[in-house]
């Protein structure tokens, strides 16, 4: 198993990636003419959709890695590319189009899509949850992608909770407070980028070090 610090550093990369409260304006629009019980029940899809995805890369990170024909170095590289990408689009309080393409945001506000996709997939769990869960399962055997199972279930936890209060937090908290708070997030998503970027090329290139 690896140690409490690499956990926590997963736990607080993973939150930072999912961000919820960037999240909160998009499930508000998403579930604009629900009632309250479907609001709800699309809650509860989506939470459990990227719950879903983000344990199957935990699980199968190992073996779609060597599908694929890549080392983890490499792809601490690329993973860590995107997840600069994602930083500095939260930086701006934007989703960026990492997460959301405009033509996804037009079909969501046009009510054409479900609101699990592309609000659980690509928009949550989308390249930079799924890479940095990947990278992070890599590490050991089954204890320790049992403690990632429990990491992302805590995360989802917190996006369950916030997506089924998303009115009454929307309301509450000003778009000025969703943005401050999706900015820190994206500043410290930036530092963990740049770091994962480092630590892919120090064993890429060990002359580096």
């Amino acid at each position: 198993m690896a140690p409490l610090q690499e956990y926590l550093r997963y736990l607080v990369t993973l939150t930072a990636v999912l961000d919820p409260f960037l999240a909160i304006p998009i499930f508000v629009g998403a579930a604009a003419g629900r009632d309250l019980a479907s609001q709800r029940r699309l809650a509860d899809a989506v939470t459990a959709t990227v719950f879903a995805v983000l344990v199957g890369a935990a699980v199968l990170g190992d073996d779609l890695l060597k599908l694929m024909g890549a080392s983890l170095p490499a792809f601490q590289v690329g993973g860590g590319l995107v997840l600069l990408l994602m930083a500095l689009a939260m930086l701006n309080a934007k989703a960026g189009e990492m997460r959301q393409t405009a033509e996804e945001a037009a079909e969501l506000r046009a009510g054409e899509v479900s609101g699990i996709v592309p609000l659980a997939v690509p928009l949550l769990a989308g390249p930079g949850a799924i890479s940095t869960t990947i990278i992070a399962g890599e590490a050991g055997g089954l204890p320790h992608k049992l403690v990632l199972v429990l990491c992302i279930a805590l995360v989802c936890g917190l996006l369950w909770w916030l997506l089924r209060t998303a009115h009454y937090v929307g309301d509450r908290i000003s778009t000025t407070g969703l943005n401050v708070a999706t900015r820190l997030l994206g500043l410290l998503l930036a530092a963990i980028a740049i770091q994962t970027m480092a630590e892919g090329l120090r064993r890429l290139f060990p002359g580096l070090g």
